[in-house]
This record gives C-alpha cells, sequence and structure tokens, in this order.
C-alpha cells in the first residue's frame, strides 16, 4: 500500500491526472473558498492553535477514547478467555466481531456525518454507546452470554468515534495549525495505549476481579463522549455543493 501510495496519490487535488478536469477545478475552488473563510474567521498560528481550550479538551477526549480502546485491545483475548472459558480458537474468533464491526461503523459514520454535516455527535454517540455497553457488562458479568455480547459491541462501536472526529479540528483550523495541531493530538492520545494497558493490569491485580476494570473502560469512554459533546466549535464554512457533472463517456 505504501508503494501504491507513493505513485497513486498526489500532494494537492490540482496534481491529481486521475481526476475529471471540471471536478479537478471545482475541488481546488472549493478548498480555497474554504481556507479563506477559516483565515477570516480567525488565522490561527501553532502556538495559537495549542493553546486554545477547544483543542486541549479534543487531545483529553482522544487520549481518554484511546486509554479505554487500547486498554481493551490488549486485554480483551483474556478478558473473553476469562469470563468464557472457551478455547483459543473461539475466542480467536469471537474477537472477529468487534473488527467486522469497525469496519462497518468508520464507513457508515463517516459517509452519514458528511452527508448531514454534522460532526459532535457522531464522535460523541460511539464512544457514550461503548460505555454503556461496558456499564452493563459490569452489571452482568456473570451472565456469560450477555457479558459477551456487551464486550463484543462495546470493542466494536467505538470505532465509529475516529473517522469523524478527525474532522473537527479541519472545522477552525487549516495549513501548517491543522497539521501541527494533527500531530499533537495524535501523540498525546497514544500515550493512552499505557495508560489503559496499565491501569487494567494494576486493577486487575488489586481486585482480583475484572468489574473495575471494565467500570474503568465505561468511565473514559463517557468522559470522552462528554468532553466532544461540551465543544463549541462551528464549521467556518458552508455544505460545499455537487461538483459538477461529468460529461457522457468520461470516467469518474
Amino acid at each position: 500500500m505504501g508503494v501504491i501510495t507513493y505513485f497513486y496519490m498526489t500532494d494537492r487535488p490540482v496534481q491529481a491526472a486521475w481526476l475529471p478536469h471540471d471536478e479537478r477545478d471545482w475541488l481546488v475552488k472549493e478548498l480555497q473558498t474554504e481556507l479563506q473563510a477559516k483565515n477570516e474567521a480567525r488565522n490561527y498560528t501553532i502556538m495559537q492553535a495549542f493553546c486554545d481550550l477547544r483543542i486541549l479538551r479534543l487531545i483529553l477526549a482522544y487520549f481518554l477514547a484511546l486509554t479505554g480502546l487500547l486498554g481493551t485491545v490488549y486485554w480483551i483475548p483474556t478478558f473473553v478467555k476469562r469470563l468464557s472459558g472457551f478455547s483459543n480458537q473461539t475466542v480467536t474468533a469471537l474477537l472477529l466481531i468487534p473488527a467486522l464491526m469497525g469496519i462497518a461503523g468508520m464507513l457508515l459514520n463517516g459517509w452519514h456525518s458528511d452527508k448531514t454535516s454534522e460532526r459532535h455527535w457522531h464522535s460523541a454517540i460511539p464512544l457514550l454507546v461503548a460505555g454503556l455497553m461496558f456499564g452493563l457488562l459490569t452489571a452482568f458479568r456473570h451472565q456469560v452470554p450477555l457479558a459477551i455480547a456487551f464486550m463484543l459491541l462495546g470493542s466494536g462501536f467505538v470505532y465509529a468515534y475516529f473517522p469523524t472526529s478527525w474532522a473537527i479540528p479541519t472545522m477552525m483550523l487549516s495549513e501548517a495549525a491543522a497539521a501541527a495541531t494533527f500531530g499533537l493530538i495524535n501523540s498525546i492520545g497514544q500515550l493512552g495505549g499505557f495508560a489503559g494497558s496499565y491501569t487494567i493490569g494494576f486493577l486487575n491485580d488489586r481486585t482480583h476481579s475484572l468489574s473495575a476494570s471494565f467500570a474503568f473502560i465505561a468511565l473514559v469512554y463517557v468522559l470522552a463522549g462528554s468532553l466532544v459533546l461540551s465543544l463549541r466549535i462551528r464549521n467556518s464554512v458552508g455544505q460545499a455543493g455537487p461538483p459538477p457533472p461529468t460529461a457522457p463517456g468520461q470516467a469518474r
């Protein structure tokens, strides 16, 4: 995929020879209009973007989301094994369910978010639903079929959060400020992988029970979703109109 990307993808739309001329011109114009509207609202420097409280909340939300997600990814084989007593082969097969849910959720949630031009609820709902599933898992942990179902659903729902969450900073930032902010959000967020896996291991050792770990995962997801909903970021540009129609016989 890296080799394909190097030869096929371009740095800018104007270089995309695989786009029809009318669609390429339309896209370049839309991006220029969007950039101008953002700069008129506020032209952020990198430092101003880093110090914006809304960006700091996005960073914290992403950190908490990855704390729950990566903690779950590292521990879910152990969780399923201890709850069910199933064989390793059966546990592996069950773990395909949240993976397939994640693929479908990212595509469908991203598509619907673009269609409706709404980002906050599309980002928060997957986190809140995942938190609810792990909360129910804590309550029904002794009922194996329900417990396994809630765990797999919660582990799959959360993936739908990612495509729309990355669209939120672009509603207010552009160019260098957006690129640097993406790097900062991702860098700090990835520390959640350490925090989540360590905390879950600590809770397992101290309580000798999975309940505290499930409650911890539910808590961080709910906090992350609540932070996303607390944001007040409005799109600085309206939804773009459709691209011009492609001429008959011209490949799209």
